[in-house]
This record gives structure tokens, C-alpha cells and sequence, in this order.
């Protein structure tokens, strides 16, 4: 009962951060990122964009969601207490403290320095007389036919806004028999016209936004009118899929409607525009998007930011990160059919980005694809990039005779459209589309093989963080399984049973899995932790994911470090738990780290009174994974692998160059080389065991 009582006491708001402050937080760290001079000046544009971008996100989803809280007059309180109004009055007063940094950044640091390297955005009234003709012949060839002036007026309604279009605001003068008539036009820019048009006489890269070059040529849309003013804005909506599945008779085609309805159909819930846009055009456009002049966010930059990821496009070696080639595991390249021959020997895990996806993952089904014993493959998809070779590896094998099964989740965000693309090629070519599991996201990584091997079937299984995705296996961090063994094939074949029929299996051998068993795994293993904790030999959690945020498994850890388990927790992005307060959390560090790639794979280590144990999942500590996905969780067993992931957390704990710690105050202090201490970057690290082992295999059994 007293242990009840104190998990409660622990469950206090005061001993939460909230979730929206803390990914702004995270963004926060992003931008400093775009601030270091040790990445090469495209990779800071690149990531000023993605904040641009993760911030859209944020928009589109998180603040969507308080404002349909809101609307609907709900009035749950937060963890740390906070009504959803107060969320929104928090989250702009920061929104405004980083949209000030990021253009600081941009218009004082990274655009000057990238002029000196002869990339430039010219403004439309600085350059010549030719490049103007050069432009206004553009604006007709590229321009004109696909642009839609949209007057305001009686008549004519507001237009329809896509979602994170760019648009343009004219106020037009008419002449008329009393004088002169004022009135509103508007122009969508379609994504099919270029952003950033190339001036051809200039030497180096040279550039001017398109939506300067229509506003200059705008004369030719609106014809007898004169053009008095012009304004930039853009519109961010509501893009959060819901969708009702026990009343949706198919859920593929109801999910495309509603990414169709995400692009324009939802509520608007932001409205960038430039610094002059006058008050009375501003209340205007914010009275039809149905918004409040705290949903207005002024810019002194190029709006739709995102866009300025095409200069990572520019052949500018130089001003990029060096390129490297990734480990290949030897004894995958060595022979007809080696993957499975390996696998059949050893256990292997492949670290990416610095282990090669093409010649571990890729290499695997490309092999499957095409061997003569393989029946069966099964796998699991829930971001798989565009022209993907994973699917042309599926695709092979249903061509080819095998039985394949592809368990698409439909409902990965802002990925719906793409998987239903590919997810219809596949049925195309005969393989078997499953979609998804009713009121479920499955986010679980696992592609199961079946040989049949001397008149008997055998089960090869990959498991991972990450998804099969090949670009961001270039891009993220993420740590992948390999293996042949008995118990990890029962269960494989229970997973996808469990996914693709109405089966509920409890009698797991190795898996633990979400919304199963894996929440109460967690809890219990906590538990023992604490409970085999002594002062002369504490225990020890080690906890490396992309989020925490639970209500109870917060408290546990709080309650562990009450009792003197040492905890070292790496959360790169949202984290809702306060460490270092007395009494509460004094034993428990968080940190995050921000580089060149996307910290993504999530590993677990637990003392467990000597007899350690280590996990690697798809599944970070939040509610939305541990109750509303299907995830998993597995061990290592062999004892050279477990020495591998622990060098993977030592490596990064040491990290005193890329590392952020999470104060008691909820801010972060970046972490710097103590007085005589070498500087260590954890990714330069691996990058730079890469570059003296690209011809040895990286983990050997």
C-alpha cells in the first residue's frame, strides 16, 4: 500500500515537464545545431530547414490538437497541470523566442557566409536589366499558364488554401466612374514551378525566389488593373488523421480521402506572413481562416522554409558533410546465398548508418527474392521511402513464386499517401497486403524468412529500430538484428499471426510486445532493478530512445532512484521527466545528443544484480507506444553482441561535444570538455572506426 501511495505522490505535476515545451526544447537544440560552426555551411541551411519543417509538424499536429481540445471543451490537464489554453499561451511565447534565433540565423550568418562562397538569393530590384528579361521570359515559359489569380469579392469567395502553400496577396487598383475601386486578388504557387530560379549569366549559384519574380511580372495577370501592394503568406491546417475503423468499410480508400482533405479541407491553425502586411488585409484573411491574431506569426524571411532543403542539391562538395562508404559483415559478400549461411552460424547486429544497409537488409530479401529455397517471406512496413528497393525485393519474390506477406500500417503519418501507392503495387505483382490492425498503429520492424533446408523449414528473422527505409538508413542511427535462432523464429511466426488474424498468443519465448505485455515488462523489470539495488552494489538502468513520456513509468524511475538505482537515460528529443531533483530523481541524468545524423535506435541495459541484460526495440517510453501500437521489444543473448551494445551506450554517454544534459530547472546546458579533457564526439567516433574498418567486418561472434 505505501508503495501505491508513494507512486501516486511521484505522479505530482510539479514532477513533470510538459510534452509540447520539451519538443520545442528539442527544436531549440536544432537550431543551435544550424548555429555550429563545426558542420559545413550547407548542412546549417539544412538544419534551418528542418526546423522549419519539424515545426510545421508541430503545428499540424500538436497544436491542432490542444485547439480541438479546446473547441471541444476538453479540459484534460497536461502531466504537469497545464489546461490546453494555458499549453497554447506557453507554447507561442517560445514559438516567438525561436522564429527570432531562426531568422537571426539565416539572414545574419548563414546566407552572408554562403555569398561568400557565390551562393546567393538576389533580391528581384538588384540585378540587371538582362536577368530581369531572362526572368520575365521565365515567368511566361514556366509560370503563367499554371497560375491562378483569385479575386475577392462579392462574387468570389475566400479561396481554398492548400496546406503550407506559399501564396501571394495583391491589393489592385481599379479605375472607376466615382474615382478609384480597391480590391483583394490572391495567387496560389503551385509546387510545380521551382522555387529557387538560377540566374544563367552569373558564375557560382545565383538565385531568386519565384515569388519575386511573379509579383514583379504580375502586370500580365491582372491586366488594366494597377498593382498597388503585394504580400506573401502561407497557411499551415489541421493534418491529423482520424479515422472512425470500425465504421470505415475500407480503410485504404478512406484514408486516401483523407489525405486529400488534410491538403486543404481541415481547420486552419497557423497564418505566416511578411512583417508590412498591412492590418486590414491581415483581419481580413485571419477572419475567413477562422483564426485569432495569436495564430499569426510575422517573418522577416522567405516563408515555406522547408524548400531551402534543394541547395543540399548544389554540387558544392565543400560545403557539405564528407561522404563515406559504411561496413559491409564479410561474411554476407562471401558466397551464393551467405547471408543465410552466416545467419545460420552466428547472430550479427549491423549499427547505421556506419554498417551498410544495402549489404545487410536489402542484401538479405534481395536474396531471398531470387533463392530457389526460400517459401516464405514476411515483413512489416511502416516507412518505406519513395522508389523503394525493399519493394522491388517483394515484388521479385511474388514474381517469383514465393509466398509473400507485407503488413502495410496505412496509418503512418504524412507517409498514408506513398504506402498506399506502393502497397498497391505490391498486390499488383501478387504479393499479400495486410492493413494494419484495427485502432492499432503497428510500428514493430521484422522481416521474417522461410527456408526449406534438408526437408525441413527454417526461420530466419531481422528485427530492428528503424524502419526499411534506405534513405534514412543513411540518415539515422538505428541498430538491426540478425538471427537464426529457434525461439526468435516461434515467435516471429506468432507476431504475424497476431497481426494478420484475430489470434491474442501469451506464450511468448523471447518477444515482448505492445499493447500485450510490454508495459507490464517494463514495469516489473524497474521493479527487480529496485529490488536488487543495495547500497554496496546500486543497480543501473540505461535507457537510449527518441521519447519519454508516461505517466507511470516516470514515477517507476523516480521511485528507482528513491530506492539508489543509478539511472543514465540518452533522450534525444521529447522528455517529460525532471532529473536531479532531491529526494526524487538526484540519481537519474538525461541527455541528448544533436549531429550529423538522426539519433533514432533505441536500446535498453539493466543490471539486474550482475546477470545484465539488453534489449533493442521499436518502441519508445510513451503512452501512444506502450497502449496504442503494436511495438517490440527483444533481447541479446550472445555475450559478444551484449559487448558491442554496451559500447554503443558507453560511447555515447562519453559524448562531451554533441551532448546536451537536462537540468532540474527543465532547461539544457550543453556539455562541454571539462578542463584537460579531450573533446569526443560519440558519431565521430563511429565515423572515424568506419574509416579504418570499411574492409573488416564490425561485429564478430
Amino acid at each position: 500500500m505505501n508503495k501505491i501511495n508513494n507512486n501516486n505522490k511521484l505522479k505530482a505535476p510539479e514532477y513533470f515537464i510538459n510534452r509540447e515545451l520539451s519538443l520545442l526544447e528539442f527544436n531549440h537544440r536544432v537550431l543551435y545545431e544550424a548555429m555550429d560552426e563545426s558542420h559545413p555551411l550547407l548542412e546549417r541551411l539544412k538544419f534551418l530547414a528542418i526546423f522549419s519543417s519539424n515545426i510545421d509538424e508541430f503545428f499540424m499536429i500538436r497544436v491542432a490538437g490542444l485547439k480541438s481540445q479546446i473547441a471541444s471543451e476538453v479540459n484534460d490537464l497536461s502531466y504537469d497541470g497545464k489546461t490546453p489554453n494555458d499549453q497554447l499561451i506557453e507554447v507561442r511565447k517560445k514559438l516567438l523566442e525561436l522564429f527570432e534565433l531562426h531568422t537571426k540565423i539565416l539572414t545574419d550568418d548563414v546566407l552572408p557566409k554562403l555569398k561568400d562562397h557565390n551562393v546567393e538569393i538576389h533580391k528581384y530590384n538588384s540585378i540587371s536589366a538582362e536577368d530581369k528579361q531572362y526572368l520575365k521570359n521565365f515567368f511566361f515559359e514556366k509560370c503563367f499558364s499554371v497560375l491562378t489569380p483569385l479575386s475577392f469579392g462579392p462574387t468570389n469567395p475566400f479561396p481554398r488554401l492548400l496546406n503550407r502553400s506559399l501564396n501571394i496577396a495583391f491589393i489592385l487598383k481599379e479605375r472607376s466612374k466615382d474615382g478609384f475601386d480597391h480590391r483583394y486578388a490572391f495567387v496560389q504557387i503551385p509546387t510545380t514551378v521551382p522555387r529557387f530560379v538560377k540566374l544563367p549569366k552569373k558564375r557560382g549559384h545565383h538565385f531568386v525566389l519565384v515569388e519575386e519574380i511573379i509579383k514583379a511580372n504580375a502586370e500580365h495577370l491582372f491586366p488594366g488593373m494597377d498593382i498597388e501592394h503585394t504580400y506573401n503568406f502561407r497557411v499551415t491546417r489541421d493534418a491529423d488523421i482520424e479515422i472512425a475503423e470500425d465504421e470505415a468499410e475500407d480503410l485504404l480508400v478512406e484514408i486516401s480521402e483523407q489525405v486529400k482533405l488534410r491538403r486543404w479541407g481541415m481547420a486552419a491553425v497557423r497564418l505566416e506572413v511578411g512583417v508590412k502586411m498591412p492590418a486590414d488585409l491581415l483581419n481580413l484573411i485571419i477572419n475567413y481562416l477562422d483564426l485569432t491574431k495569436n495564430d499569426v506569426y510575422m517573418h522577416n524571411r522567405p516563408l515555406n522554409m522547408p524548400d531551402f532543403m534543394q541547395f543540399m542539391d548544389l554540387d558544392l562538395p565543400e560545403l557539405k558533410y564528407k561522404t563515406f562508404t559504411p561496413c559491409v559483415l564479410k561474411e554476407f559478400q562471401s558466397e551464393e546465398n551467405s547471408t543465410f549461411k552466416a545467419i545460420a552460424k552466428n547472430d550479427y547486429l549491423v549499427h547505421l548508418p556506419y554498417d551498410s544497409f544495402s549489404n545487410s537488409v536489402l542484401k538479405y530479401l534481395n536474396e531471398a527474392s531470387v533463392d530457389p529455397d526460400t517459401v516464405l517471406i514476411k515483413i512489416t512496413l511502416y516507412r518505406t521511402g519513395k522508389n523503394s528497393p525493399i519493394i522491388e525485393a517483394l515484388k521479385r519474390a511474388a514474381e517469383n513464386g514465393k509466398s509473400v506477406i507485407a503488413f502495410v500500417e496505412l496509418k503512418a503519418r504524412f507517409d498514408e499517401e506513398n504506402n498506399i501507392v506502393w502497397a498497391r503495387e505490391l498486390e499488383h505483382k501478387g504479393v499479400h497486403v495486410v492493413y494494419g490492425v484495427p485502432n492499432l498503429k503497428t510500428h514493430c520492424k521484422i522481416a521474417l524468412v522461410v527456408r526449406k533446408e534438408k526437408g525441413k523449414l527454417k526461420s530466419y528473422v531481422h528485427l530492428s529500430t528503424g524502419n526499411y527505409n534506405q534513405t534514412t538508413a543513411r540518415l539515422y542511427t538505428d541498430i538491426g538484428f540478425f538471427t537464426s535462432d529457434l525461439q526468435f523464429g516461434f515467435d516471429a511466426s506468432q507476431l504475424f499471426n497476431y497481426l494478420t488474424s484475430y489470434s491474442y498468443p501469451n506464450n511468448w519465448k523471447e518477444f515482448i510486445v505492445a499493447p500485450i505485455n510490454m508495459y507490464n515488462r517494463l514495469m516489473e523489470i524497474i521493479d527487480r532493478e529496485i529490488e536488487k539495488s543495495t547500497p554496496e552494489n546500486p543497480g543501473l538502468i540505461i535507457a537510449k530512445m527518441n521519447q519519454l513520456a508516461h505517466r507511470d513509468i516516470i514515477p517507476k524511475l523516480y521511485e528507482a532512484s528513491q530506492k539508489g538505482v543509478q539511472i543514465k537515460l540518452l533522450v534525444r528529443g521529447v522528455c517529460c521527466l525532471i532529473p536531479g531533483l532531491p529526494g526524487i530523481s538526484e540519481n537519474i541524468s538525461v541527455r541528448s545528443i544533436l549531429g550529423r545524423f538522426l539519433e533514432h535506435s533505441r536500446i535498453f541495459y539493466f543490471k539486474n544484480g550482475g546477470d545484465e541484460e539488453y534489449y533493442l526495440s521499436s518502441a519508445d517510453w510513451m503512452s501512444r507506444n506502450l497502449h496504442n501500437r503494436v511495438e517490440l521489444m527483444f533481447p541479446i543473448r550472445d555475450q559478444k553482441l551484449k559487448k558491442s551494445i554496451k559500447d554503443i551506450l558507453d560511447i555515447h554517454l562519453k559524448d562531451n561535444t554533441k551532448a546536451w544534459e537536462l537540468l532540474p530547472d527543465k532547461s539544457y546546458r550543453k556539455v562541454t570538455p571539462a578542463e584537460g579533457e579531450i573533446p569526443f564526439s560519440s558519431q565521430d567516433n563511429f565515423l572515424n572506426e568506419v574509416t579504418f574498418n570499411t574492409k573488416n567486418k564490425r561485429y564478430r561472434k
